[in-house]
């Protein structure tokens, strides 16, 4: 959990917001940034995100909601949100969990992401979700 980044303090509800200020989200933040990281799928080596998570109810959409597309790919299961007008990418519905949402750490007002330093990175290329279930009979040594 981190409280603060750089000068700022995490609010317990923190505001975020693109580029253009099109989009703004409100984030339950109680225990501050929890978990900030990067990952290596296709889509995040991309867009060079920082992101952290937080549980479904625990981010709220207060001016934007029009402005806000929708980019999906391979599964089609996670959702990712960036404004229409300046491009940036929000927050996302999470793949591996979807009661959960991933938010751009850099998308939090006040907040430089690079403060935070070195960040570990998920692995997205091997996600478990891509990985296809054992056929325990073409496995079987029963001949």
């Amino acid at each position: 959990m981190i409280k603060k980044i750089g000068p700022t303090p995490i609010l317990p509800r923190h505001r975020a917001s693109c580029h253009c200020g099109a989009v703004v989200l409100e984030l339950d933040l109680p225990d501050g940034v929890v978990d900030p990281r990067r990952c290596d799928c296709s889509m995040c080596r991309r867009r060079g995100a920082i992101v952290a998570t937080v549980p479904q109810e625990a981010i709220h959409i207060v001016q934007g909601q029009s402005q806000l597309k929708l980019y999906q790919f391979n599964t089609r299961t996670a959702q990712h949100y960036f404004c229409g007008n300046c491009g940036i990418y929000t927050h996302h519905q999470r793949r591996s969990n979807p009661d959960q949402y991933g938010y751009n750490v850099g998308c939090l007002e006040g907040v430089n992401p690079y403060d935070l330093g070195q960040v570990p990175i998920s692995n997205g290329v091997n996600h478990p979700a891509d990985r296809q279930p054992v056929d325990e009979e073409a496995c079987s040594d029963d001949v």
